[in-house]
């Protein structure tokens, strides 16, 4: 018999044991912040009394995402990950959410197209050692005090109020926030953060002239070192970055929504944070 529970801390380490099954970046420390920003949210399934699924869900207002849909390997084909998919999507039913959206693997498509998900548009993961790049006078290390601001460009950029991700992303490793401010106004900025394979760039958010910059900064940071950068195809200043840095393609992901579709700009997102929260 399938149990659905809420995730609790002591449940981590079975979320770390799934995602090195399945070779994915996550840490510890990523873990604790899903159970931080949404505890009432995240989900671990039971098989016949043993934990072997996970799953996460986090609300932004009227939007939420879903991750980390992790099954045993011996537990595979029961029906557990539609199991922890519906459960979470009743649980965001229930919070009279209007748009969950989560990043798909193309195995992973149709499941959710079955449960009344459609495309909005493509990524593409870049892995691969960074090289050092030329770096830039306009990019500076951030400073507390403008969180804020970053917070409110972001969501402008994005439509989705990410502050609950971003505050806790850039409180864990301030020094590792850059920006680009020109003319009093704030064009864009990128972290970077450690995972189990790789460190992971983004999320990266700019403008046109501020995102090329970021990025070789991003780069120029994480030189000598194994990288990931999702990157959405229609940003093709983005991709082209990538590959220029000899950054090879690891997989495909396709954004995907249920309900109002959210009109984020695209253009203006030359890294993802990743497919846990987009």
């Amino acid at each position: 018999m399938v149990l659905i529970r809420t995730m609790q801390a002591a449940d981590i380490e079975l979320g770390l044991r799934l995602c090195r099954q399945a070779g994915w970046n996550q840490t510890d420390a990523d873990w604790r912040r899903f159970l931080e920003m949404q505890p009432d949210g995240c989900f671990v399934a039971e098989l016949d009394g043993t934990p072997v699924g996970t799953t996460t869900t986090c609300i932004f207002g009227p939007v939420a995402w879903i991750a980390m849909v992790l099954v045993e390997v011996t537990a595979r084909r029961k029906g557990i990950a539609t199991a922890l998919l519906k459960h979470a999507l009743d649980f965001l039913d229930s919070r009279k959410v209007r748009t969950v959206r989560l990043d798909a693997t193309a195995a992973g498509q149709p499941v959710y197209e079955k449960r009344g998900f459609a495309p909005e548009y493509a990524l593409t993961r870049y892995e691969g050692t960074a090289p050092q790049v030329a770096g830039h006078g306009d990019v500076t290390e951030a400073a507390t005090n403008s969180f804020a601001e970053i917070v409110a460009f972001d969501q402008r950029m994005t439509g989705t109020p990410r502050e609950k991700m971003l505050t806790r992303l850039f409180a864990e490793s301030p020094q590792a926030l850059h920006i680009v401010h020109r003319e009093g106004q704030l064009e864009g900025y990128t972290t970077v953060r450690h995972g189990a394979n790789a460190i992971q760039i983004g999320p990266c958010v700019a403008t046109a002239s501020a995102g090329p910059v970021l990025l070789a900064d991003a780069l120029n940071r994480c030189a000598g070192r194994s990288v990931f950068m999702d990157v959405p195809r229609d940003n093709a200043g983005a991709m082209g970055i990538a590959e220029a840095s000899g950054l090879r393609i690891q997989r495909h992901f396709t954004r995907m929504c249920r309900g109002d579709r959210i009109h984020d700009h695209v253009e203006a997102i030359w890294a993802s944070s990743g497919p846990e929260k987009g």
